[in-house]
């Protein structure tokens, strides 16, 4: 696995770390499917397997972001160890109306919403075309929307503004309101990262 950032090879060992520890039974119980091995999670309609308790994943077809995506590796793992049944009452938020969304709301701006709105603004018809190959719904929203299932249960809105002469383009990610029983605010900004690099490399 090729690791394009050093950094989070920190965080990585400190989780696989908690992997090992996992209560997989517990966690089973809690929801996540579990064959004895391995759990399976299915994250932006790909199906992961993650090996317990020596952590490792894998797709049937070789193929998905996460496999070379350390972040989002370890997206898998807190959702495995966090997740609990929480309902989704189809009301969606925005970054900061998450709890302490206030105060990681400049990351989340320039790490995501700058970073969609450049990326996908000025190539609309492609962001079209990448979300429904990753099988994203259109919303009436924006010059172009779509709502992703992110993790079971949990669904993201990706909204893009063209921008025209006289503005730039713009973005807006939305979160089911259920996201904050299972992820805190810093985890949604690796989220929102996640759904970007994700589509992007369907671009």
């Amino acid at each position: 696995m090729e690791i394009e950032n050093h950094k989070e090879l920190v965080p990585f060992a400190h989780y696989c770390q908690q992997w090992r520890e996992l209560d997989a039974r517990a966690a089973a119980a809690r929801g996540v499917p579990f064959d004895g091995s391995a759990f399976t999670v299915t994250m932006l309609g790909v199906s992961y397997r993650l090996a317990w308790p020596e952590f490792a994943v894998s797709t049937e077809d070789g193929k998905g972001f996460a496999l070379q995506n350390i972040p989002a590796q370890i997206l898998l793992i807190r959702y495995v160890m966090s997740a609990r049944p929480a309902p989704f009452s189809g009301r969606f938020l925005t970054f900061r109306e998450t709890p302490w969304g206030d105060v990681y709301i400049q990351p989340f701006t320039g790490r995501c919403l700058n970073r969609a709105a450049f990326t996908f603004g000025p190539r609309l018809p492609a962001f079209r075309a990448a979300m429904a190959a990753m099988g994203a719904q259109p919303v009436p929203h924006g010059d172009a929307g779509f709502q992703v299932e992110f993790l079971p249960g949990l669904h993201m809105q990706l909204l893009l503004w063209a921008g025209d002469d006289e503005f730039p383009p713009s973005s807006q990610i939305l979160f089911s309101d259920n996201f904050p029983e299972v992820f805190a605010a810093e985890d949604l900004v690796v989220c929102a990262d996640v759904l970007i690099g994700d589509t992007k490399c369907h671009l």
